[in-house]
């Protein structure tokens, strides 16, 4: 198993980590299998998305802003201490983990397919577990 450290630099943002995990895969030497990845925080969350146009992340943040704003809206008022109730449900929105298949020591990514940490509660590090299993 690998920690990937991650460092986000807003509250909230898409950060792509596809590189990261490629690198990792490669010294790993296996070449069939599966990369799972998991991150160990409930403010933060894993997805595969698009990585070729950039408007993609910020329509998907502005999204998760206007449907889950920081400190509610109208009758929903979030009652947790902390102020990141919705750092909460958006980390819960994408989950924790990704497994992606890979032949041949490549991962099976489609063509505009990237790896990202979503960052809620940022900024701050970040660790993401991967763990690769295959031969």
């Amino acid at each position: 198993m690998n920690t990937i450290k991650v460092r986000s630099h807003e509250r909230e943002e898409m950060i792509e980590i596809t590189d990261e995990v490629r690198k990792r895969l490669t010294q790993a030497g296996a070449q069939d299998g599966l990369c799972v990845l998991f991150v160990r925080h409930t403010t933060a969350g894993l997805t595969i998305n698009e990585n070729a146009d950039p408007d993609v992340v910020r329509d998907m943040l502005s999204f998760l802003r206007t449907t889950i704003p920081q400190h509610g809206v109208g009758d929903l008022v979030f009652r947790h201490a902390e102020g990141n109730s919705d750092a909460h449900l958006k980390a819960s929105f994408f989950g924790s983990s990704v497994t992606v298949p890979f032949e041949g020591g490549e991962l099976m990514l489609g063509r505009w397919q990237g790896i990202y940490l979503c960052e809620f509660d940022g900024a701050r590090e970040r660790q993401v577990i991967m763990n690769v299993i295959g031969k």
